[in-house]
């Protein structure tokens, strides 16, 4: 019986195995939870465990690379021009379906590598809260402070809602936040 071994690229293999690592930890995390083995996570993403911690020495770093990728995603829908608080906020509910466990890792635990998290979403949200106030799409009362509260509430319900009645959730919390923040057609 023969085997192939792997071929070892080195460190031009870093930039893919480090993207494979994301995506294999939301993987993980949602289907097992937050304290999944970071074994299965290197399985899944098809590198071996010194790989793993490499570029992510303990569980917290890994998380915040997750959410990293999740922001990276609503800046870039932020910085399209057709772009509005209804369309972060459905993001939103997309992203915290799949990553429920990690939004349990991130209020319970305080971390100072979590903090820029909250900083540049609320940069996307006060961009986009501007246009779609200067647009006549939301209400002037609403402060980027309102939305943030709107997306952290949504984040809690789906993180403690069961898997089969988040998408229901998700749509109910939207209807609030539209009901909430557009301004009435009187």
């Amino acid at each position: 019986m023969s085997t192939k071994a792997k071929v070892n690229l080195g460190p031009s293999a870093g930039p893919a195995n480090r993207a494979a690592l994301i995506a294999a930890a939301r993987e993980v995390f949602a289907e097992s939870g937050f304290m999944a083995p970071l074994s299965s996570v290197a399985k899944l993403a098809g590198v071996g465990q010194g790989s793993l911690y490499r570029h992510f020495p303990d569980r917290i770093s890994l998380a915040v690379a997750v959410f990293d990728d999740n922001i990276t995603a609503l800046e870039e829908l932020g910085a399209r021009t057709d772009s509005t608080l209804v369309d972060l906020f459905n993001s939103v509910a997309e992203q915290v379906i799949t990553s429920t466990a990690l939004i349990d890792m991130i209020t319970s635990e305080r971390d100072e590598r979590t903090e820029h998290l909250a900083t540049r979403m609320t940069a996307v949200v006060a961009a986009l809260l501007a246009r779609d106030q200067e647009q006549g799409r939301i209400a002037h009362h609403v402060e980027a402070a309102d939305v943030m509260l709107a997306i952290s509430m949504l984040a809690m319900l789906l993180a403690r809602t069961p898997v089969g009645e988040r998408a229901d959730a998700a749509a109910r919390a939207r209807a609030i936040f539209r009901a909430a923040f557009i301004p009435s057609r009187t």
